[in-house]
């Protein structure tokens, strides 16, 4: 009787650490995109030091992450529908308004450009557009397919199934990128703070 007890709460154990493993991935994969400077954090760091503050910094994170979650519902929103929508629509739509938000911001500056960071807005079209060209939605796929399709406790936890369970997936991911995108923003502003 001991023998089987050992091994049913063995068989719990793993069965827990396997519905953990698409969670550590989806956080993983977000801290790592946050670290990487193509996500925008080398922007609010600029913001920051033009500002000297990095409260500043930390506030030019917010429209990037607005960008990167319209896109990754919009790609997510087009593998529920199937392939009725266009990727390749989604980029040029992007580039439109990014295109139109330049000339309105153009006609409005107060100062000259080279000067001027870029408004939020435009901060969440950029980000929009590289996150969208880059495929964020379809790297979660691997992670979120037995999240969402899967039997285990993960599923059974969020009231909603699927849809709750895929959303709470995308909250990890986008959370562990501010977090990661914050830190690597701080760190840009102290170290200019520091060499002048």
């Amino acid at each position: 009787m001991l023998l089987h007890g050992a091994r049913l709460n063995a068989a719990l154990k793993a069965a827990a650490m396997d519905s953990l493993w698409p969670w550590i991935a989806l956080a993983a994969a977000g801290a790592l995109h946050g670290i990487n400077p193509a996500g925008g954090w080398p922007m609010a760091a600029v913001r920051g030091v033009r500002a000297h503050s990095v409260a500043a910094a930390l506030r030019a994170l917010w429209p990037i992450a607005a960008g990167h979650l319209v896109s990754v519902a919009l790609v997510a929103g087009t593998l529920a529908l199937g392939p009725g929508l266009s990727s390749t629509l989604l980029q040029w739509l992007a580039g439109a308004l990014l295109l139109v938000h330049v000339i309105v911001h153009w006609r409005r500056r107060t100062q000259p450009a080279s000067h001027a960071p870029a408004p939020g807005t435009g901060l969440a079209l950029w980000s929009f557009i590289v996150s969208t060209s880059h495929g964020a939605g379809l790297m979660l796929v691997p992670a979120l397919v037995p999240l969402c399709l899967g039997d285990g406790p993960a599923r059974e936890i969020t009231a909603g199934g699927s849809l709750a369970t895929g959303l709470a997936a995308v909250g990890v991911h986008m959370a562990a990128m501010l977090v990661a995108m914050a830190v690597m923003a701080m760190l840009a502003c102290l170290v200019v703070r520091r060499a002048h």
